[in-house]
């Protein structure tokens, strides 16, 4: 097979459905390597190259497919003052002192904020958690909530998730008297705020080589390097962090972070604490969310993580951090009950929404503009993510959605594609004055901006990233990491697959093409999905399901199909019903074997 870079497509499909070039994800002269990496492990050929194909050294393969915390933990110390910052924690474990945590209202927040906190309370230290309020007091640290921690009598506070750019509030609470240490992840300038300590492996004179963990991922680290300190002064009564791995990895997976070196075994190893369902809010909110099985990445992502979001979209805040540090399960039944209420709220919402921001996009598009900008008075704040979101995937370009509820400044989101940094040209704007303030990281970013400066930040945004969309635009391929029949669609091939994940961003699910399958039937939902059928050569049938593909090219070409043989690519999952469990393709693309 030829790799992403040879000329013949994969298939020989070189415009699907959705408009790509299908490529096979396995680089050119790999097929001995991926013999020998099967035949050593024991592995089925479409797991070697699954493996091969996402850069795994051979020899490394065995320890791959069973990642080790121990092995792949460095040392807090190599984190930029990460040693400082665990020092006046434990200080102010040793002095019993007040401490308050300040997060930030996403999923990484929330896990973030209960991971210190629950750790701080095994030890009988008093922790207040904060999580601001989208709407009234926006993103990062304020000095309300500041003023509000030393009224309490608070002595310490630990921004997390948040904090590298709140240069006046961190100044403005040092100057009254409180410590304050930063521990982040978002990428950063060349000047800090004067913490007592800002761990962030973003950080320009950060070496640690962690910059790809989540916020949570980071608060691990500083608090492996905390209990080593307190252990060194004597103290014995200390948790085992371990226990607590099941929020690392709803946090690391829900703000979609490279699943790669440390994040992939903190999801590794925390899916298997989560299993035990120890946690009483994690326990209740899989049972509002009916996950009946043992959670995924998949399920972290898309049942868990939106369920915590939705109050701090659209509700309260503070919620899923609650629920996160509760331990009664009547309380945390309560709590995950109201926010799967805020979910379904959101989710009304958000397709209320989305067909206007679809609209308005398509009407960018058809202009040729390298970023969708789509902007509202009626849209909730906390419901422009995802709308940029589903815009960026819907035209495969970077998306700003913006939310001028409030008034006269709005608050926007920011979602790009691989190979454009939209965190970058966001700061850009900041600096250019166009934008009230803003930030994030390659992939995502949030921004204020002004009403009157908007169609000036869309044309800058535009004009900034011309060059790098239209790069992305030529590599516009999905990667096919093998092709197979329905006969050969087992239970038994998924289970080995799974076994070389966890699989999400940086380590990307499998996609398998099933070439030349009949479309037996196909029917859209009332959700606006497209449930179908596929018969292979020999007449073995597999269910499928293509979501979201209602009003988008490919549900428009699945439904001209039927009956017809169709070369069909996507992702294996088991799919549980009625206890009974079956194989389920869920469709990524599509193409006419005739056609390629």
């Amino acid at each position: 097979m030829n790799g992403p870079a040879a000329g013949v497509p994969f298939l020989d499909v070189s415009r699907s459905a959705t408009g790509r070039r299908w490529v096979d994800r396995l680089p050119e002269g790999s097929l001995r390597l991926v013999r020998g990496v099967a035949e050593q492990l024991e592995l089925p050929e479409i797991v070697a190259r699954i493996l091969l194909a996402r850069g795994v050294d051979p020899d490394e393969a065995g320890l791959f497919l069973e990642p080790k915390l121990r092995e792949l933990m460095p040392d807090p110390r190599t984190l930029t003052d990460a040693e400082s910052a665990a020092s006046r924690i434990a200080d102010a474990v040793e002095a019993n002192e007040r401490i308050g945590i300040f997060g930030d209202y996403d999923v990484d927040g929330a896990t973030s904020s209960a991971l210190l906190g629950r750790f701080l309370m095994a030890l009988g230290v008093k922790a207040d958690i904060h999580i601001p309020d989208r709407i009234f007091e926006g993103y990062g640290p304020n000095e309300a909530a500041f003023e509000r921690f030393r009224s309490q009598g608070c002595t310490l506070v630990v921004t997390v998730d948040c904090g590298t750019a709140s240069h006046d509030t961190i100044a403005g609470a040092r100057a009254k008297g409180l410590d304050v240490v930063v521990i982040d992840h978002h990428q950063t300038g060349e000047t800090l705020p004067q913490a007592n300590a800002l761990v962030n492996p973003n950080r320009q004179d950060d070496i640690s080589g962690q910059g790809h963990l989540a916020a949570v991922g980071v608060v691990f680290l500083v608090l492996v390097e905390t209990l080593r300190q307190l252990r060194e002064r004597g103290r014995d009564d200390l948790p085992n962090l371990l226990q607590w791995l099941d929020l690392v990895a709803l946090g690391t997976v829900a703000d979609v972070v490279p699943l790669t070196g440390l994040n992939r075994a903190y999801v590794s190893q925390g899916l298997k604490i989560m299993r035990r369902r120890d946690n009483a809010g994690l326990r209740a909110l899989s049972d509002v969310a009916r996950l009946r099985d043992a959670p995924t990445p998949y399920h972290l992502g898309f049942l868990i993580g939106p369920r915590i979001n939705a109050g701090g979209r659209i509700g309260d805040a503070a919620l899923g951090a609650r629920l996160l540090t509760c331990d009664d399960p009547e309380q945390a039944a309560a709590m995950a009950a109201q926010l799967d209420r805020l979910n379904s709220e959101r989710q009304a919402l958000e397709q209320e929404a989305l067909a206007q921001a679809m609209s308005e996009a398509e009407a960018a598009d058809a202009t040729g503009a390298p970023v969708i900008v789509v902007a509202s008075d009626d849209w909730h704040p906390g419901i422009v993510g995802l709308i940029a979101s589903r815009l960026k995937e819907r035209f495969r370009k970077p998306a700003i959605a913006v939310s001028f509820a409030s008034g006269a400044q709005g608050s926007g989101s920011a979602r790009s594609v691989a190979g454009v940094d939209i965190g970058a040209a966001v700061r850009a704007a900041v600096d250019e004055g166009l934008l009230v303030k803003g930030g994030g990281h390659a992939m995502a970013a949030g921004m204020t901006v002004e009403r009157g400066r908007l169609d000036a930040f869309r044309e800058a945004v535009g004009a900034s990233l011309m060059e790098a969309v239209a790069v992305a635009s030529l590599r516009d391929e999905l990667r096919i990491d093998g092709a197979i029949t329905a006969a050969a669609a087992g239970k038994d091939l998924v289970h080995n697959i799974e076994r070389a994940g966890p699989f999400g961003a940086g380590h990307p699910e499998p996609v398998l093409a099933l070439p030349a399958h009949r479309l037996t039937y196909c029917e859209a939902t009332e959700q606006g999905h497209f449930r179908l059928g596929l018969a292979g050569p020999d007449s073995t049938k597999i269910q499928g399901i293509a979501f979201r593909a209602a009003d988008t090219p490919l549900g428009a070409f699945l439904s001209e199909k039927r009956g017809q043989n169709i070369h069909a690519a996507g992702a294996l999952r088991l799919n549980r019903w009625g206890g009974s469990e079956t194989v389920q393709l869920q469709l990524r693309d599509a193409a006419d074997p005739a056609k390629g």
